[in-house]
């Protein structure tokens, strides 16, 4: 995706439907604050949630939009909405899904936020995992959830066309798990990471261009203190439960290895 300023205003000054501002910022999946947190219970579960928080991205875009746009009863709209991923897909979905990705859909939620007038925009997604080997399946097929339906539902918008939302979770993919009951070892695919990267590419360079920086952290807490943490960059909490990773984005694609953890716990 290749936008100009000049584009960007031309679109918004025309006689469309204003919330595809929504979905132009969730396209630009590069440009936002990316967390992820898990908390594991001393029942085996694990509750994660990825958070998006694409505020800082509307805040410059707010720039770029004529005064006609902003006083639209469409930028005005607020939402504040949670809603199960299973119950928002059509019969027709739910009866072509096998046992496992009901259950998976069924254990999702996701969450939206937006306030554009307040440059507020946030996207998240929760799941609660019953037990490793649960965790470690919704790790590795998340990035096949389909995000269309729940979005429109959340936002009562129109998707716009060429637009995927499957983007905000398929960078997801490039990753590779392995989870136990005292294990949570996470190793990036450099090869599939740099596919995602020629995917987004134009993404980052639009966020450079707008000085939109792209961080990213990671929040672990355990149940027991863990007893080693391969990655140097990871902050270990005094009580030894609570595993931090900060980067961005830029660092990350010079080293994707930034990315690698192994915890044992």
């Amino acid at each position: 995706m290749y936008f100009s300023y000049t584009y960007l205003n031309f679109r918004f000054m025309k006689k469309v439907v204003y919330p595809i501002l929504f979905f132009v910022l969730l396209a630009l999946s590069s440009c936002f604050d990316i967390e992820e947190h898990y908390d594991f219970k001393p029942n085996g579960s694990c509750n994660v949630v990825y958070s998006f928080d694409m505020s800082s991205a509307v805040s410059v875009l707010m720039n770029l939009m004529p005064d006609s746009v902003k006083d639209t009863p469409q930028f005005s709209m607020v939402k504040d909405t949670s809603l199960n991923f299973y119950s928002a897909l059509p019969d027709s979905t739910q009866l072509k899904m096998s046992p496992e990705e009901a259950e998976m859909a069924k254990a999702s939620n996701l969450s939206v936020k937006m306030d554009l007038k307040k440059s507020i925009m946030k996207v998240g997604i929760n799941h609660l995992a019953k037990n490793p080997a649960d965790l470690a399946y919704y790790l590795k097929h998340l990035s096949n959830i389909s995000l269309d339906r729940p979005l429109k539902a959340a936002t009562n918008t129109k998707q716009p066309k060429g637009f995927d939302p499957q983007q905000l979770i398929a960078g997801e993919d490039y990753y590779s798990y392995e989870i136990t009951p005292h294990k949570f070892y996470r190793i990036i695919d450099k090869d599939k990471f740099n596919a995602f990267l020629k995917k987004t590419q134009s993404a980052f360079s639009m966020a450079k261009a707008m000085l939109i920086e792209t961080p990213y952290k990671l929040v672990l807490n355990f149940a027991t203190p863990v007893k080693k943490v391969s990655n140097p960059k990871a902050i270990v909490s005094a009580d030894r439960k609570t595993v931090t990773l900060v980067t961005n984005m830029d660092d990350v694609i010079k080293n994707p290895s930034l990315m690698n953890l192994k915890i044992d716990f």
